[in-house]
């Protein structure tokens, strides 16, 4: 139900205006930013357009679009649960990007945000030849995003999208249905490679959980409100990481790659496997630490 307009407020005369007093609500606010969004005006567009059902592209024009009271209503209601219970802006509507692409979210999954997004993008070149690649698996997919960026950006190869959560698996399969990407990528019920078969990739490719314990109450209230089993992982943040990285070369082709987030955990990763050529990916866009190891310097 639409809340009626505090009397004595006056709507805003455009769309302009009404993100203009949005983003000064939230950088009053001090909130965090980063899950998809970097400052309070990014995240105050992200909130308007949804309420007001624009598209994202038809600005700057669309912020000469007149404003009714009710329009300036549901702004403010969205706003104001941004404040209040400090959720990232993608729950509060639903949508998020990944590499281009239109991800639908839910608290089950976390936002996505990996600088992967760019490695899927350019289809893990120069790393691997995009067009040898027949099989990627993507270990805890969450909403799926690095399996159908993946998936678009290479059109040949079939994807494995693994979670342990079944929320999650439920999420990731709404969004390849919206892709229409059904056929090339499964969804399937897996612990890191218990439940895979025998199967080989080209590529495996991992977001996953690598915040310790002890790091997880420190963080943003934006971060503790995405399903912890997303983030929180035993044994100093290694323990997922050191599994994947254990059974890789088995499940790997002879020219494959293994590329991982470590996040903040990249220090921890370089003191536990100091033998190893970990290769420390440079990005455009994003800081996150993702490490690339090829089939032959891997374990095993």
């Amino acid at each position: 139900m639409t809340k009626k307009p505090r009397a004595g407020v006056r709507p805003p005369a455009n769309v302009g205006t009404l993100l203009d007093r949005a983003a000064a609500r939230l950088a009053k606010a001090r909130l965090h930013y980063g899950h998809g969004t970097d400052c309070p005006r990014d995240d105050a567009a992200a909130l308007v357009f949804h309420a007001l059902g624009l598209a994202h592209e038809s600005a700057p024009g669309s912020y000469r679009l007149p404003v009714s009271a009710q329009d300036g209503c549901r702004v403010d209601a969205l706003v104001e649960r941004r404040i209040r219970e400090r959720l990232p802006s993608a729950y509060l509507t639903g949508v998020s990007w990944f590499a281009g692409h239109e991800i639908r979210v839910t608290p089950d999954v976390l936002v996505p945000r990996s600088p992967i997004a760019e490695l899927c993008l350019a289809g893990f070149a120069p790393w691997i030849d995009p067009a040898r690649v027949g099989r990627v698996l993507d270990i805890g997919t969450g909403s799926g995003c690095i399996a159908i960026a993946a998936a678009h950006a290479l059109p040949r190869a079939r994807v494995d999208a693994t979670d342990v959560s079944a929320a999650a698996r439920a999420v990731a399969r709404g969004n390849l249905r919206r892709h229409r990407l059904g056929r090339r990528v499964r969804v399937v019920a897996a612990d890191v490679y218990d439940g895979l078969g025998g199967r080989r990739y080209d590529v495996i490719v991992s977001n996953p959980p690598y915040v310790p314990a002890t790091e997880m109450r420190r963080l943003p209230r934006e971060h503790r409100a995405e399903p912890s089993t997303s983030l929180r992982a035993a044994r100093q943040g290694l323990a997922i990481i050191e599994r994947i990285v254990a059974g890789a070369r088995r499940r790997l082709t002879r020219q494959g790659i293994l590329v991982v987030e470590a996040g903040n955990s990249a220090g921890r990763v370089r003191r536990r496997f100091p033998g190893l050529p970990l290769v420390w990916l440079e990005f455009e866009h994003g800081f996150s630490e993702v490490f690339l190891l090829r089939a032959a310097d891997l374990p095993g």
